[in-house]
């Protein structure tokens, strides 16, 4: 796989957008030419990297839009917020940028975050497109049993996440025994753990253990004894980057080398730098696109955004490209900036051309699309294969 060392140093080229994009955002009152999105993004906290490679992406999008004379005659505005990777700031930012006049939102890429901020997308009957939420709540209320009508995800959907997860251990790993490790903190790894878990032990195997710990913990050694003494074939770990490199680590130097595996949580260019590349080695985990892919949007995101930002992006820059692209995709076949038209029009997306390959919105508004399987080769992202949903 072609990563450059140039790839190491993306939280520095990542910071460069927030001052970039504030100020094509701004709070002045926007003329009639113009055209604004909210994207409420985890720019500082614990899961920066995501944001910040998703504000990278918004600001690559755009000015590609507008260089092509924008939509509908006009051009597209981005206003970022910074939810500081909090779930009430997130509810308080998506707030500020509707508040400002955006007609559609970029939501927060983690699931507890977007979940948050659907009640104001909902109130306020403005779409919110989060990149990477996949939790199904996200744009499900299990409470109401009904779809959130505002709220849609650029993302594939956790439940598929989880049963891609439980397969590969079972076929490709041949794991029979796995013990599971989850953020108690965090929706997303809840909820994935879960639809692991069901598919996992539905196949026959075993779960031999489930522990948790909570977000912003760094000694994992007293749990990870207690699950390695259950002698499991591998463990699965659905959560963020941050966690994930420690527990990697603290494991390896455990002595537990069996595989470690994930998803999409994982995909940050500083789980190398946290976990160390030689303990990588046989850790696996789902994604949504492969730089190595011979698919010309890819190649042509890929390379525009290296050009720009001296970085090879992760999936959070791909889906939150996408994920703006899908806007302005509603907006053209709405051919209106009404919020709610531009909603009923990404209700009906279908066979959309994205980065992270070709996808549709069903009735529950997941979206529908491919999953990848990646692996590390001495800290090297490398990508193994695709799943069709």
């Amino acid at each position: 796989m072609r990563f450059s060392k140039r790839w190491m140093v993306s939280s520095l080229a990542a910071l460069a957008v927030v001052g970039m994009l504030a100020g094509c955002g701004g709070g002045e009152k926007k003329s009639g030419d113009t055209i604004l999105i909210g994207a409420d993004l985890e720019m500082t906290g614990n899961q920066a990297s995501f944001g910040q490679s998703s504000a990278n992406a918004v600001k690559l999008a755009v000015d590609e839009i507008n260089a092509k004379g924008g939509v509908l005659g006009k051009k597209i505005e981005v206003k970022l917020a910074d939810n500081r990777s909090e779930a009430a700031e997130a509810t308080t930012q998506m707030q500020k940028l509707i508040d400002e006049g955006a007609v559609a939102t970029i939501a927060p890429d983690t699931s507890s975050n977007a979940i948050a901020a659907s009640a104001i997308n909902e109130s306020a009957k403005v779409l919110g497109i989060g990149p990477t939420s996949s939790n199904p709540r996200v744009t499900w209320d299990d409470k109401a049993n009904k779809v959130r009508e505002f709220m849609f995800r650029a993302t594939f959907v956790d439940s598929f996440q989880g049963e891609v997860m439980a397969r590969f251990a079972s076929q490709r790993l041949a794991a029979e025994r796995v013990a599971v490790l989850i953020d108690n903190s965090s929706d997303y790894s809840k909820g994935l753990a879960q639809f692991f878990t069901e598919a996992f032990q539905g196949a026959g195997g075993t779960v031999t253990a489930t522990e948790g710990f909570l977000q912003k913990d760094t000694d994992f050694k007293a749990t990870l004894t207690k699950i390695i003494a259950t002698n499991p074939d591998a463990i699965f770990v659905p959560a963020y980057y941050q966690e994930v490199g420690l527990i990697i680590k603290q494991a390896r130097e455990m002595g537990y080398m069996a595989p470690i595996f994930g998803a999409d949580g994982w995909d940050s260019v500083k789980l190398a730098e946290i976990a160390g590349a030689e303990n990588l080695n046989n850790t696996y985990f789902s994604n949504h696109y492969a730089i190595d892919e011979s698919n010309p949007k890819a190649m042509h995101f890929v390379e525009a955004y290296e050009k720009a930002y001296g970085v090879i992006p992760d999936a959070y820059a791909a889906l939150a490209y996408d994920a703006l692209y899908m806007i302005v995709d509603a907006i053209e076949r709405a051919q209106s900036t009404d919020s709610v038209k531009i909603k009923d029009a990404m209700a009906k997306t279908e066979g959309f051309e994205g980065v992270s390959g070709t996808m549709r919105i069903d009735e529950r508004h997941d979206t529908i699309k491919d999953a990848y399987i990646m692996t590390f080769k001495d800290g090297q992202l490398t990508f193994m294969e695709k799943v069709a949903p």
